[in-house]
Parts: structure tokens; sequence; C-alpha cells
């Protein structure tokens, strides 16, 4: 049976999306069973709807026939997932345009248009990290056949992050002035573009191939925070830790396949094959993406009108309320946005994030060929099984947030229990890491490492739309450039590091303790809560 449900006054649950409801009107027409709440009994379903009584808020009315008054027993919260609920004086400036809908199914929501478009998306990020893993492999044969030493490696490897060190701010403003579609397939073009034409750079001279990986930095500059936008435009904040899970478990699987096929192509076509595969397949997804995404739902001409209503009423507050706020200039008000220490909370998680992240994927394969004497193959292999591990980590962290979310755990708390999952178990499992004798012992802490860290994802990284959603994409670019020079410092003071004091395992140590006290930065000064920017600290 379905009812249509309409309530006297105002009720606002803690966890800002399973049920918002306002006026008199009727927002809702749904079967019980999916309104977010424990099931009732059929003999419950036909008159009564248990929620815990609130001052002020009587009763609810079915269909206009009707009304039934609120249940205050205390026995009774359990009846319903979101049962703590508070009124909210500032809710009243809202009202005429706040509704809800009901959750989706999992049939509903794995077949929806908006999960075809953030596997676009885990498609592109991907590539993205394809693309930039590739050098991690070939920099071994390279670095033999030119006589490199490893702190030259370290530099011709961070000739990436020079490139992702320029694009991010600019990237972001372009992304929050004209929307992800565009500015991810104009990034997509050149990353493929530069890395296709890297083996030819590469014969050319020195200074050729650090370019073209210097542009492959500029375009992938782009990439998270198109993302990022695209998931706040068609997801409603009850499913987007879920679609981030889903974007980067793409980004991870990238890794994966990239140190995974690279030895196999290079041993077919010579240590440029994988360049050409992979920038040519860059090419590939932009055709898919132009052709069958939208960068809005309601400019989508497949998407149907339920999914449609869906998406923006679930939307609704936080779009009406940041369009009455959001008065984004062509410069971003960056001394506004860095006087407030949630932001430096995100630009830590995101530099350490950054700075693990690099360390790892330039120099697993080094580490286990140099430490554990594996050939190029076998290296990689270890080097990639951890990567898998996280793109599947990751999803289950996007669930687990996200069903936290909806049983009454505040933001805060879910993003900073997630950031401490993140950070903290990495920081451990690396120590654990520099104890391992065996090569199959040190890729299974270094598995427990990078899984663990994909909960990073579910803290810092959407914590960025929490905070400041009118100025995500400037400030996720602020955070990537923060983050490119973390990672420019790991990654080339490895090198040096290694070759002065000949120790890999000291290294990883360093990078353990990093990660134990940005965990600690994040769960000090973190909100889940949106910041105020209109005013100075």
């Amino acid at each position: 049976m379905c009812y249509s449900l309409s309530l006297q006054s105002s009720i606002d649950f803690h966890n800002r999306n399973a049920l918002k409801i306002h006026g008199d009107r009727t927002i809702l027409t749904s079967s019980l069973a999916k309104l977010g709440f424990s099931a009732l009994p059929e003999r419950y379903r036909r008159g009564r709807l248990f929620l815990c009584r609130e001052r002020g808020l009587g009763s609810l009315r079915f269909g206009g026939h009707s009304t039934v008054d609120l249940c205050g027993i205390p026995r009774h919260r359990r009846r319903v997932h979101c049962s703590d609920a508070r009124r909210t004086p500032d809710d009243r400036h809202d009202a005429a345009e706040v509704t809800a809908t009901a959750q989706p199914d999992f049939s509903e929501f794995i077949t929806s248009e908006r999960v075809k478009v953030v596997a676009m998306l885990a498609l592109a990020l991907a590539l993205c990290n394809a693309d930039r893993v590739v050098m991690s492999v070939a920099i071994v044969p390279l670095s033999l056949s030119r006589g490199w030493s490893k702190s030259f490696s370290g530099i011709v490897q961070s000739s990436f992050l020079w490139g992702y060190l320029i694009s991010p701010i600019a990237g972001g403003t372009l992304v929050d002035r004209y929307g992800g579609k565009v500015v991810m397939a104009w990034g997509v073009a050149l990353w493929s573009l530069a890395t296709f034409l890297t083996p030819w750079a590469a014969d050319t001279s020195l200074w050729a191939l650090l370019a073209a990986r210097a542009m492959v930095g500029v375009a992938e500059g782009v990439a998270l925070p198109c993302m990022n936008n695209m998931v706040a435009r068609w997801f409603p904040p009850t499913e987007r830790s879920r679609a981030v899970g889903i974007a980067m478990a793409g980004f991870q699987l990238g890794n994966a396949v990239g140190l995974l096929l690279s030895p196999i192509l290079m041993s077919q076509g010579g240590i440029y094959g994988p360049f050409v595969i992979f920038g040519l397949s860059g090419f590939l997804w932009m055709l898919v993406w132009l052709s069958a995404t939208s960068s809005a739902p309601d400019r989508h001409p497949q998407i149907t009108k339920s999914e449609l209503e869906y998406i923006y009423q679930n939307k609704q507050q936080a779009s009406t309320r940041e369009s009455r706020r959001n008065n984004t200039s062509v410069i971003p008000p960056f001394r506004r946005l860095l006087s407030k220490m949630p932001t430096w909370a995100v630009i830590v998680g995101n530099s350490m994030h950054s700075w693990g992240f690099f360390v790892l994927l330039s120099w697993m394969p080094i580490y286990f060929n140099s430490i554990y004497h594996v050939n190029l193959k076998q290296a990689a292999w270890f080097s990639a099984v951890p990567w898998s591990m996280m793109a599947f980590t990751g999803y289950i962290a996007g669930f687990w947030s996200d069903l936290l979310i909806r049983r009454g755990t505040s933001i805060t708390m879910t993003r900073k229990l997630m950031q401490s999952i993140g950070f903290i178990g990495p920081g451990i499992a690396l120590i654990g890491l520099t104890t391992a004798k065996r090569p199959l012992v040190a890729s299974a802490w270094l598995s427990l490492a990078v899984g663990l860290k994909s909960f990073s994802h579910l803290g810092f990284l959407i914590n960025l739309q929490e905070i400041a959603p009118e100025y995500s994409g400037v400030l996720h670019g602020m955070c990537l450039t923060a983050g490119t020079l973390a990672a420019i410092v790991g990654t080339v003071g490895a090198g040096f590091f290694v070759e002065l004091l000949g120790s890999f395992q000291g290294f990883i140590l360093l990078t353990a303790i990093l990660y134990l006290l940005s965990a600690l930065f994040f769960n000090i000064y973190s909100t889940g809560e949106r910041v105020d920017f209109d005013t100075p600290a």
C-alpha cells in the first residue's frame, strides 16, 4: 500500500538526508518499507508510523484522510533507523522548497543513469592512474639502459608532479565555472596525447621526456576536481560516499592494471608499448564520454522522470541555500578559505595522502627489485596486488560511510572515523612492512596499508563538498597543489634518502610517523558541517 504523507510542522533528522519535511504539503509518496525505516508488521502499515514525538510536532496525516498521533514511547525508537529528530530554526526559511523521496533499492541504484556517469568517471580515473604508473615500471629498464642513479630516477619520476603542481587550482576554478563534463574531456584528451607522444619524446632528448611527463601531470590535475563536481551534481548526499567509492575504486584499479599490464606490453612491444596503448585508450574513452553523458541530470536525454525527481528532491534544500549564498566570482576568496582550520584539516589530509600515494606508487617496484631481488614482472605483481585491494575496500568504505550517516551518526563523526582508519591503519601497516623478510609477506603488509588507506577518501576527500560546496572545485585544487608539493618532496626525497643513508626502511618509517600525525591533526580540526567563509576567522 502507498501513502501520501504530510506534516503539520517541520522536523529535521540528524543525518540530514533520510527525511526532511516542511509545511502541510503532500511531499512523499512511497510504500512504507522504502521510507528508510525498519519494516513494520502489516497490521501497523495501514494506520500507524512510529516516530519519536517532538515538541510542537503532533501528528502525521495519511493521504489527507486520517491523522495519526506521533508515538512518544521510548521503546518504539528502535523501530526507525532515523528516529533522532530535532527542530532546526533555520529550516523555516527554506520550508517552501524542501522535499524528500524514498531511498531506491540496490537494483534501482545500480541501473540508474547516475551510476553510469560515475562508472565513466571510474574508467577515466583508471586511465589517469595507468598513464602515471607506467613510468614506475618503465623507470627500471630505462635506468639500467641509461645509467641513471636512484636520485636521478626520482627526479625523472617526479617530472609528472611538476605539471600536476600547476593545474589543480586553475582546473578547479574552471570546473566550478564550466562543469565537470567539458573540463574532464579536455583533460583526458591532453594527458592521452602526452602519454602517446612519450616514446617520441624519450628518443628525442631527456628534456622532451620530462616535458611530456609534465604535460601528463598538467592535464591530470583536473581529474579529481571534475569527479567531485560531477558527483555533487548527480548524487544526493545519501549516495555520495558510495559514488566516491565507485569512482576511487576505478582510480586504484588503474594502478593495478598499469602495474600488471605494463611489463606484459613491454615484453611484446618494447619499453614504450604501454604508453601507446594507454594513450589510445584515452581517446576512445573521450568519444564515449562526450556522447553518453551530460554535465547535469536535467540535461541528460535518457534519464527517467523518477530518477530526476529523486536526485533533485533530495538535493533541493542544499541547492536552495547554495544559490542564495553562492556569489562565486572569477577570483575565489583564497584568504577567507585559508582562514578556517577545517580547510587546513583537508589540506593536511590531502598532503599526507599524496605523499604516501606517490611514494608507494613510484618506489615499490624498485623497492621489491632492490630489497628482495625479484625480477621486473614479479616486482610489478607484488606492487599491483595492494592497489586491487584498495579498489575493493574503497567501495566497502563508501557503503559503510553512507550506512552510518543514514542510521544517525553525525557527518563529522563519520568523516573522522573514516580518516582515522585511512591514516592510522597504513601507519601501523608500514611499520610492519619494514620488518618483512620475504616479498610475499611484504606484499601482504603493503596490501593492508593501501587497502586501509582507501578509507581516507571518505574522510578528507568527500569533506571538501561538505565544508565548502560552493568552492569545492577550487578548494580541491588548493588541496591537490599542496598534496603535489608533498608528493614531490616525498618522491624525490626517497631517492636521495636511500642514496645517502642506504635505507629504504628508514624512509618508510618516516612515512608511517607522518600518517599518524596527520590523523591526529584531522581529528582535532575537521568538521562535517558547512563552514561560513563569509565572515573572517
